[in-house]
């Protein structure tokens, strides 16, 4: 498919966010320094990817066109099928990104190796003008990663690259009903999480953790926790899993199904009642959410589309 566009998406620094939230960048270094922590930390991480972005700005090509959004932006940016999206951050931002796109690759930069990780960020800064000019020539081998997906009986739509929650927007307790394997009950709990492939060993693999060190106190687990390749799917997975948080059993309310898999073709069945506060929100984006309040049923499960993650190493 012939690219027409290049979106790059950032995200704020940690020091953009300070100064935007405490107006000024003297104020910032106030607030930092009062708590004993360095503020130098904070300007270096700021000016590395700073120069990060200014660098992709001056390599991107001036024969196709070019567009640059912050991630807050995301959900009501209109992305062409005709774009290639590059982001500049951590590798949260390739999950927050990945769920608005549909077949558009995502050429992932990792703006500073010496402080990101970056197990989803192939590339780096200098090896955007190498590889963009071999992209653009439609040789885009890559990595696809399963997403989950929720559609509620009102039309509404969430997809999730490493997970999904339900449950309540405060600290009371989630009510509901959940079908699952053809078996139905009423719970009460802290809500529920539904992981993909890709995000099972973050979130889901906490929980597991904790639930295996409760038993373990009590002399019912076995003597090591679940490995992480016990946990983890891969990234293509077409499977799911899902957990119930701190389900709470009363006269009205069962633990039956509190843990297991979502296969392809399967999917979790859930009817809100909460009057209110009842929210579904993907990849730790709580400002992106759906209404999930009484009578209002979800259907989760595996996505019908997939991120389209490009490889360096095949590229080359």
């Amino acid at each position: 498919m012939a690219i027409e566009r290049i979106v790059v998406v950032t995200k704020k620094t940690a020091l953009e966010e300070l100064v935007y939230r405490l107006n000024t960048r003297e104020q910032a270094r106030f607030y930092i320094e009062q708590n004993g922590v360095s503020f130098v930390d904070y300007e270096q991480a700021d000016r590395r990817y700073q120069a990060a972005v200014q660098s992709i700005r001056q390599s991107l090509p001036r024969s196709i066109k070019s567009q640059f959004i912050d991630r807050d932006f995301l959900p009501l940016y209109q992305f062409s099928e005709h774009d290639l999206v590059m982001t500049v951050g951590p590798d949260g931002l390739v999950i927050n990104t990945a769920k608005y796109l549909d077949q558009q690759m995502i050429m992932a930069i990792n703006p500073d190796p010496e402080r990101i990780d970056g197990v989803l960020l192939p590339f780096v800064v200098a090896d955007i003008a190498a590889y963009l000019s071999t992209i653009l020539r439609g040789q885009t081998p890559h990595k696809k990663i399963s997403m989950v997906k929720a559609t509620l009986n009102d039309g509404q739509v969430l997809y999730g690259v490493n997970d999904l929650f339900m449950g309540s927007r405060s600290h009371s307790s989630a009510r509901y009903q959940l079908t699952y394997a053809r078996r139905t009950e009423q719970q009460s709990s802290s809500g529920m999480i539904i992981s993909t492939g890709a995000g099972c060993t973050g979130w889901l693999s906490s929980i597991v953790q904790g639930a295996w060190g409760v038993m373990q106190y009590y002399g019912g687990a076995p003597s090591e926790p679940p490995s992480s390749q016990q946990i983890a799917l891969g990234w293509e997975s077409e499977q799911l899993w899902f957990t119930v948080r701190e389900p709470f059993i009363s006269k009205t309310s069962r633990a039956g199904i509190i843990f297991g898999q979502i296969a392809a073709g399967q999917e979790l069945i859930i009817t809100s009642q909460m009057p209110n506060e009842g929210i579904i929100f993907s990849d730790g984006i709580e400002a992106d959410y759906l209404p999930f309040n009484t009578g209002t049923i979800a259907r989760i499960g595996l996505a019908e589309r997939k991120a389209h993650v490009l490889m360096k190493s095949s590229i080359a």
